[in-house]
């Protein structure tokens, strides 16, 4: 198992952010502007956490130089089921430089992105605040 895989599974906010690199770039299924930077992608994938009941990966998918991950999940966004994938790559350093999120249906898109919006206060807050776990 992944250890970014078992620190989300484990809910470590603490584990995640350390494999996240400073440059960070995460790309969010729900905003048109991918987020730079590891302050506020660590603060999302907090609220993120907050946000996802019932969530679990269900599959992992590598490249055979190991810099490349796809983890396949399911969750929930209050009633709605959510299907998605993280697709992450590693720098040479062995930590996440670049984190896209899929999912779907658009109907628990839409969930998570209204359950998000009203997260982003606080993860704006954390991250200028530079708030770890």
């Amino acid at each position: 198992m992944h250890p970014f895989r078992q620190a989300v599974e484990n809910r470590d906010a603490s584990a995640v952010e350390a494999l996240l690199a400073d440059d960070v770039v995460f790309t969010s299924p729900v905003a048109h502007k991918p987020y730079a930077g590891k302050a506020i992608t660590a603060a999302i994938l907090r609220g993120v956490l907050r946000v996802f009941e019932d969530f679990t990966y269900v599959r992992e998918i590598a490249d055979t130089g190991g810099r490349d991950h796809a983890l396949v999940f399911t969750a929930r966004v209050g009633d709605l089921r959510i299907q998605g994938c993280d697709f992450l790559h590693f720098a040479e350093d062995g930590r996440i430089d670049d984190f896209t999120v899929m999912v779907r249906p658009l109907s628990a898109a839409q969930a998570l992105s209204e359950a998000m919006g009203a997260e982003f206060p606080r993860i704006a807050r954390e991250a200028a605040e530079g708030v770890t776990s």
